[in-house]
């Protein structure tokens, strides 16, 4: 069985146990964690945890964020500025995180989320370099309603995430999901 295999028979496994609604925001997240080489595997496939998923009974809502930086550097009032000279972006990526975060934010209190929901977050690994998915994570673990899972590209290792197995890790309180039985 490959990677990805494994990751969507652990997902489903884990999916179709009953949930615990007393839990806090930050112990609502589900970590999906995969190694960044199997990315486009992983794309591919996602559609198949939507349907683990509403096997167990639950509704899913994919948001991808994978754009949304070109999107808001787009749309942003000094992108010129920032084409010019590149260093001036350092300081506009606390916006930027902070815009991200609304985003996501308003997917997860949408009108269609409940505390039966899946809102599943692709693209995480496109933040590298601009914000940490740590910063993300704090700022909307409260607006939680069902479950938050992020498909994260890189590795977990004693209770430590590290975002495409290259920056010092974060150690969240998310549940990690796992393709090997055994978490190391």
């Amino acid at each position: 069985m490959g990677q990805i295999e494994a990751l969507i028979t652990a997902y489903a496994r884990f999916v179709s146990i009953p949930w615990s609604s007393n839990l806090a925001g930050a112990e609502r997240v589900w970590m999906v964690v995969y190694p960044p080489r199997e990315e486009r595997r992983l794309r591919m496939r996602v559609g198949e945890f939507e349907t683990e998923t509403r096997k167990a009974g639950h509704e899913w809502k994919l948001e991808d964020i994978t754009d949304f930086f070109p999107n808001w550097l787009s749309d942003n009032e000094y992108r010129e500025s920032y084409f010019e000279e590149p260093e001036l972006l350092g300081p506009a990526l606390d916006k930027f995180a902070t815009a991200l975060a609304e985003h996501v934010r308003r997917s997860l209190t949408a009108g269609d989320v409940t505390e039966s929901t899946v809102v599943a977050l692709l693209g995480v690994g496109s933040l590298f370099g601009l914000t940490r998915a740590s910063f993300l994570l704090e700022q909307v673990q409260a607006n939680i309603r069902g479950r938050l899972v992020v498909f994260f590209p890189g590795e977990y290792h004693r209770n430590n995430y590290r975002l495409l197995d290259a920056r010092d890790g974060s150690n969240y309180r998310a549940t990690p999901i796992t393709a090997y039985e055994e978490h190391p």
